[in-house]
């Protein structure tokens, strides 16, 4: 299996436990990280025989800005499951960072990391 990684898609939305989350919003960075077979797209040369990423990063804008989620791991599991119907392959790497995480402390950010498969799904 062959990979395609989009990294740190920039997001603003409103998902988050706290009521200050849901109304306020706040920065959300995702990764995707795609297998699948590229032999046809690396011997053709064509777009039509890869996975589109402008279309793969609009499904992750549209999950990440349709929906409200308390959860990252539960947003996570939304863009994942939409880049699994809508594109052909195999299986994905979902990373979703929230930066601005309300702990009280100090770190970068806050990653959930979950792995799906066309199987997961059936």
């Amino acid at each position: 299996m062959d990979i395609i990684r989009i990294k740190n898609m920039q997001f603003y939305g409103y998902h988050g436990v706290n009521k200050s989350e849901k109304e306020q919003g706040g920065q959300f960075e995702v990764d995707v990280e795609m297998s699948t077979d590229l032999n046809e797209a690396c011997t053709s040369d064509n777009f039509e025989t890869t996975i589109d990423y402008g279309a793969v990063f609009q499904t992750v804008e549209n999950c990440v800005k349709g929906n409200k989620f308390n959860l990252i791991e539960a947003l996570a599991e939304s863009i994942a499951n939409a880049i699994l119907m809508q594109f052909n392959i195999a299986k994905i790497t979902v990373r979703v960072r929230k930066p601005e995480a309300p702990i009280n402390g100090n770190l970068d950010s806050v990653e959930v990391e979950i792995t799906r498969q066309k199987d997961d799904n059936a």
